[in-house]
């Protein structure tokens, strides 16, 4: 009877020793882990901060792994495990949440490898996700923004980003989209409005976030003003007029005094009386119709280009274009804005980058007879008899 008291105490006493080493070795084991984690994420964190690790497109084994905005911890498991870089889901969203990191995820494109633990991926998932820096310069038009876009390597549809341009009703809470009225004949009723400047832009940005970038822009730059849309209204026009206005100017000149003085010249041929001046006459416009067609600028529009039957077309038809030709950078909307009250009603190219200004025709002629040797025949042939007549009449 005693000996088996003892046999079972014994076991008892093997049991809790066996329990005993247990906790033991499983508080050391876990420290040890808790310790060469928290060594990995310093290493981690000092490398990524001091920029000797860098993990993108370009590195090997690199796999990427796309955040939604609104995208739970949850989904993000499930993006991880069809990428092969995590096995269990129930295990990463317990580990996410019981470390803290839940709410943390960054929405974007992230670039993770399969050696990462977990906890490093959850690491690299909460920092600033991967983008790609573009500037746009000023007078570029839709279809070279949107090129320039995908030569990047941003991976949007190209006909979807299009459809956006053409719908401005996705946009309707911009007060200058709100105003843009219906015009017929217009290429992308948002051309003139993604502000040309230096953004990020996520590789896997969508369309119509890549639009809202450019709005955002601009609506900053047009709040600059004290009210311009009341300003708008004082020169008689509305904000997309001014715009449009500003796009030819923009493409006229890259100096903002000579816009300022161009400005004026469009202003008072808006506001002529005489049929002979109600046009535009801006080669800005011809520009823009023969890049169209694929044709290299010119320095000076020649009669068959004046003849393109296009409502762009400042020399057949007068007043405004449908809608922008480009993106206008502030000097140019600010020239539109506050033309000059000079009676200037020509101007030409002077060849090295200037404008010359005239009140009459003839003062234009013999600007044009001045300064014509000096433009780019490269671009442009020479002027035939008809073409240095129209020449002399021109405005741009």
């Amino acid at each position: 009877m005693f000996s088996n008291k003892l046999k079972r105490m014994v076991e008892v006493l093997i049991i809790l020793l066996l329990i005993i080493a247990a906790g033991v070795s499983g508080i050391f084991l876990g420290y040890n882990y808790v310790t060469s984690q928290n060594k990995r994420f310093e290493n981690l964190a000092s490398s990524l901060s001091a920029g000797t690790l860098v993990i993108n497109k370009d590195t090997p084994g690199a796999v990427m792994i796309y955040i939604e905005s609104g995208d739970d911890t949850s989904a993000i498991a499930d993006k991880l495990k069809g990428n092969g870089l995590i096995d269990n889901t129930l295990v990463f969203t317990l580990m996410s949440k019981f470390n803290g990191f839940d709410g943390g995820y960054l929405a974007g494109t992230h670039f993770v490898t399969k050696d990462l633990s977990y906890d490093e991926l959850m690491y690299m998932l909460c920092q600033e996700p991967e983008v790609v820096k573009i500037t746009f310069p000023e007078g570029m038009t839709y279809q070279q923004i949107k090129q320039k876009l995908l030569d990047s390597g941003l991976k949007f549809n190209p006909d979807e980003l299009d459809m956006y341009m053409n719908s401005p009703n996705y946009f309707v809470d911009y007060k200058f989209v709100s105003q843009i009225a219906p015009t017929d004949g217009r290429d992308f009723v948002l051309s003139g409005y993604l502000y040309p400047d230096t953004y990020n832009f996520d590789i896997n940005a969508k369309p119509q976030e890549i639009i809202e970038t450019f709005l955002n822009n601009m609506n900053s730059k047009l709040y600059q003003y004290e009210d311009v849309y009341a300003r708008a209204e004082k020169i008689g026009m509305s904000i997309d007029q001014v715009m449009t206005l500003a796009s030819i100017i923009q493409m006229e000149s890259s100096k903002a005094t000579d816009m300022l003085t161009i400005s004026t010249v469009f202003h008072n041929r808006l506001e002529s009386t005489d049929p002979s001046l109600q046009k535009l006459d801006s080669c800005a416009t011809i520009n823009y119709l023969r890049e169209m067609d694929g044709l290299d600028k010119v320095w000076a529009a020649s009669s068959s280009d004046m003849l393109r039957d296009s409502k762009y077309n400042t020399y057949l038809y007068a007043g405004l274009p449908p809608g922008p030709i480009c993106m206008p950078g502030i000097d140019a909307i600010t020239a539109a804005l506050y033309p000059t009250d000079e009676n200037y009603m020509y101007f030409c190219s002077t060849g090295d980058g200037g404008t010359a200004f005239a009140m009459t025709a003839d003062e234009q002629a013999a600007n044009v007879a001045k300064y014509s040797e000096f433009w780019n025949d490269t671009v442009t042939s020479t002027p035939s008899p008809a073409d240095e007549s129209a020449l002399a009449n021109e405005a741009g």
